[in-house]
C-alpha cells in the first residue's frame, strides 16, 4: 500500500533534523491545518488511520515525530525531552512551512504540547483537540507510565513486540484483536542495529522525568489551559477507563471552560486512538466550525 503523505524535515534551534508526515488536504476550499501531535512513547504513526481521513474532509494534517521519537533525531541533552522544547520545535516547523495558524490535535503530551505552544504564542492556535490529557492528571496513570518509559527491553521479533505492546496497553484497549496488537507494535518499534524490533523512542526521554523527581508526575498546568480555552473552540476527549485523566478532573477542566466540547469514549483507556466512532461524531463536526 502507498504511502498517503510525505516527509517533511525541518531543524530545531538546537540544530536537530526533524521530521513530520504531511497528509495533504482534498481539493476544497482551503482550512487551516491540523498540526498533530503523539504522547510520550509514540509517534507520528499513532494519527496513520485518523490523519487520512482529516485530510479527505478538506484539512491539510501535518503529524509531527517529536525529537527522540520516529525519524526524528535524537536529542544530544536529554534534558531537552521536556514540552517547553517541543513546543519550540513545533514552531519552527510552522515557520519552515510559512504556517501562520493551526487546529492542534494533542494526545496525552501532544495535549501538554498543546498547552504549552497557546502560552508561548497564543495566535497560532486556533483551535484545539485535547485527547485524555488535561491541565491537571492523576498520579496512578502517571506511575504507570514512568514505570515502563525509557526501560529497555528485549524483543526477539514481531511476535515479541506485539506480545509486549498488549502487556503495556491491554488496559486501555482490551477489545484489541491479535492483529490489532500486531499492527499497534509495527507503529511503536522498528527495526534495530542487531535486526530486531527496538521502542521507536530514545529510551532517554524519560530522563528529565528521573531528574525532577515525584513532584514532576503531577504538573499544575492550569494557566496554560486558562490560555488555551479563553476565546478558542476546545474538544476534550477522554477514554471511559482512563487513569491519567479523572471523571473529577475533567469536571474541574469543563468548570473552567464551560464552553468546552466533550466526548467519552466507551471501553478505552488512556489515550483513544481517535479513530473511534463516538470521536469522530464528536471530532469532525467541531472541526467543520473552524476556519
Amino acid at each position: 500500500m502507498p504511502a498517503n503523505f510525505v516527509e517533511r524535515r525541518w531543524k530545531s534551534a538546537d540544530g536537530l533534523n526533524l521530521s513530520a508526515r504531511d497528509y495533504a488536504a482534498v481539493a476544497g476550499q482551503a482550512k487551516l491545518p491540523v498540526i498533530a501531535i503523539h504522547g510520550l512513547t509514540r509517534n507520528a504513526a499513532d494519527f496513520e488511520v485518523i490523519a487520512p481521513q482529516i485530510a479527505l474532509a478538506g484539512r491539510r494534517v501535518l503529524a509531527v515525530d517529536v525529537r527522540g521519537r520516529g525519524r526524528s533525531d535524537r536529542a544530544t541533552d536529554p534534558l531537552t525531552y521536556q514540552p517547553a522544547t517541543y513546543a519550540q520545535d513545533v514552531l519552527a516547523l510552522m515557520s519552515a512551512l510559512g504556517i501562520e495558524r493551526a487546529v492542534f490535535v494533542g494526545t496525552s503530551m501532544g495535549g501538554l504540547i498543546t498547552m504549552a505552544i497557546a502560552a508561548i504564542r497564543s495566535k497560532v492556535v486556533a483551535g484545539a483537540i485535547l485527547n485524555d490529557i488535561g491541565p491537571e492528571v492523576s498520579p496512578v496513570g502517571l506511575a504507570r507510565i514512568a514505570s515502563y518509559a525509557g526501560q529497555s527491553v528485549i524483543i526477539n521479533d514481531w511476535a515479541d513486540a506485539a506480545a509486549h505492546a498488549k502487556r503495556l496497553n491491554e488496559i486501555a484497549f482490551p477489545h484489541y484483536t491479535d492483529a490489532d496488537w500486531d499492527a499497534f507494535a509495527r507503529r511503536t518499534f522498528r527495526i534495530g542495529t542487531e535486526g530486531t524490533p527496538v521502542p521507536d523512542y530514545d529510551t532517554d526521554i524519560a530522563v528529565p522525568i528521573r531528574a525532577a523527581g515525584a513532584k514532576a508526575l503531577v504538573p499544575n498546568l492550569w494557566p496554560m489551559f486558562g490560555r488555551l480555552t479563553r476565546g478558542r473552540q476546545v474538544l476534550l476527549v477522554r477514554g471511559e477507563t482512563s487513569d491519567l485523566l479523572s471523571p473529577e478532573i475533567v469536571a474541574k477542566m469543563r468548570k473552567r471552560a464551560p464552553k468546552m466540547d466533550y466526548v467519552e469514549v466507551p471501553g478505552v483507556g488512556h489515550a483513544p486512538m481517535l479513530d473511534e466512532p463516538a470521536v469522530k461524531e464528536a471530532l469532525f463536526p467541531f472541526l467543520s466550525e473552524l476556519p
